[in-house]
């Protein structure tokens, strides 16, 4: 298939194609190799003296115990949520030791646990050896360092390991600078200093470092951090303006060739990319882990009736995912709002669909909203039928007996899927006849590629079209119309 003008999920490696040649790698193969070859190394000591504590964490293995509280909702939810941090920890590369649940009517304002679970933890992190504490919620800064002193590991929290996830799969500039924006807004109200022990003290005699009046404490430590840190969001804040420009000029120069926009949206890790690839023949990056996709890419498609239409795979979505992250990733998710059909994948095999669904919808509300721009029509597709029970898939059609039901794995259910969209993007089709001056040649190319021919006639004046075509299109050409 074509590929399209849009921004890529990697660098395209000279000689290769999207699809690769015969018998050789697709650049996603190539992608989720370099990715296995970064993999943390069990067994291997870092305990190095000349790295710093930062380099340090980077380095070594992360032997994590999860910790959730349960304040609404039934049990199997409450396990569910803990399965989802556990495969979130095992993305970033860590190894899951154990995990706690603390049913609670609300998180615990100082140490997000209650005291005596706090100590609970301590004892448990003591015998599994574990280095780092995961927490299933976004902590305070002050309930970050409250548990940090009562287990004396490190401590984070669910949007500290997302961030992380992104950090680790952001390939393209944009995705690169849009994560380490986020990192920076999660950073900044967390920064721990020392207080006047690293202050920059302005003192000496009159005259000297600005004289009378001016002299004592400096800027401290804390104080440079944060101001350089601001500095460098204000840097990318600009720069992922300028790129939201050019994202915005190329979806304009699609949307003048009349090619109509399917964006593919769900939850991390329901088989987005693994759609686009069975849909389109591209060679996506595919993996089973959350978050495997990170940068919008965009492929194009022929339907049976001849419409040509691209497929967009964009960023998964997540049960609270941070709001740092939402803001950073607005104009990625903007591809969603000017999308002519949203294409809603759920994983069928998931326990909770239903809770995916409702996370979904609700991000791309908040960007709908502010962005003033009314939802765009959504087609449901649930994914995966292949793992999916007899008594599941009963269950699943009678609660969503809109959606279609399709496996990207084995392929069942595309057909179907495909003729969905094509009665979709021919609701507002008109029949019309056309006649085309042989000075227009470039509109009869076009109908040729954007619109059904169903009979050409030659005549002294031109050529003479009965088309059917997107009423867009027909608009556009009503100049032309003869009937």
């Amino acid at each position: 298939m074509d590929e399209s003008a849009d921004d890529r999920s990697a660098e395209e490696v000279p000689g290769l194609s999207e699809r690769g040649r015969p018998g050789e790698p697709t650049v996603g193969e190539l992608q989720l190799d370099e990715r296995a070859s970064l993999q943390r190394v069990v067994g291997l000591s870092t305990e190095l003296e000349d790295v710093t504590e930062v380099e340090y964490r980077r380095l070594r293995l992360e032997q994590v115990v999860l910790v959730g509280v349960w304040t609404t909702g039934s049990v199997a939810a409450a396990r569910a949520s803990m399965a989802e941090l556990a495969a979130l920890a095992e993305t970033a590369g860590s190894q899951v030791l154990d995990a706690l649940i603390q049913r609670r009517g609300k998180p615990d304002p100082a140490t997000y646990l209650g005291s005596g679970k706090a100590e609970e933890l301590r004892e448990v992190v003591v015998a599994s050896g574990a280095d780092t504490v995961i927490c299933d919620g976004e902590l305070t800064p002050a309930q970050l360092t409250a548990l940090e002193k009562v287990v004396k590991v490190k401590v984070i929290d669910r949007t500290a390991l997302i961030l992380d996830i992104f950090a680790q799969h952001a390939t393209s500039r944009e995705g690169k600078a849009q994560v380490a924006l986020a990192q920076m807004e999660y950073m900044l109200p967390r920064l721990r200093g020392w207080g006047e022990s690293m202050s920059r003290q302005a003192g000496g005699r009159a005259g000297s470092n600005g004289g009378v009046g001016l002299r004592g404490p400096g800027e401290t430590k804390i104080e440079t951090d944060r101001r350089r840190i601001r500095e460098r969001m204000a840097k990318l804040r600009k720069e992922i303006r300028g790129m939201k420009t050019a994202r915005t000029v190329k979806r304009a120069a699609r949307r003048r060739g009349g090619v109509p926009a399917l964006t593919v949206v769900g939850y991390t890790n329901a088989g987005k990319s693994s759609l686009v690839n069975a849909m389109t023949g591209s060679g996506v990056l595919v993996q089973d882990a959350l978050f495997a996709t990170l940068d919008p890419t965009t492929r194009r498609a022929q339907l049976a009736d001849g419409h040509e239409v691209v497929f967009t795979d964009t960023v998964g979505f997540v049960r609270h995912l941070p709001t740092q992250l939402v803001e950073a990733f607005r104009s990625t998710l903007e591809e969603a709002v000017d999308a002519d059909l949203l294409v809603h994948v759920v994983d069928g095999s998931d326990p909770f669909p239903a809770n995916q669904i409702s996370a979904v919808r609700q991000v791309l509300g908040e960007v709908l909203a502010e962005e003033d721009r009314p939802a765009p029509p959504e087609m449901l597709v649930v994914n995966k039928i292949d793992a999916v029970d007899g008594v599941t898939m009963t269950a699943l059609r009678a609660e969503y007996p809109d959606a279609q039901f399709v496996s990207a794995r084995t392929g069942e259910g595309l057909d179907g899927l495909f003729a969905a969209i094509t009665d979709f993007l021919q609701r507002d089709d008109v029949d019309a006849v056309l006649q085309v001056p042989f000075a227009r040649g470039e509109v009869i190319s076009r109908l040729h590629q954007h619109a059904h021919v169903l009979d050409t006639e030659h005549n002294a004046e031109g050529t003479r079209l009965h088309v059917r075509m997107p009423s867009a299109l027909a608009a556009e050409y009503s100049d032309l119309t003869v009937a």
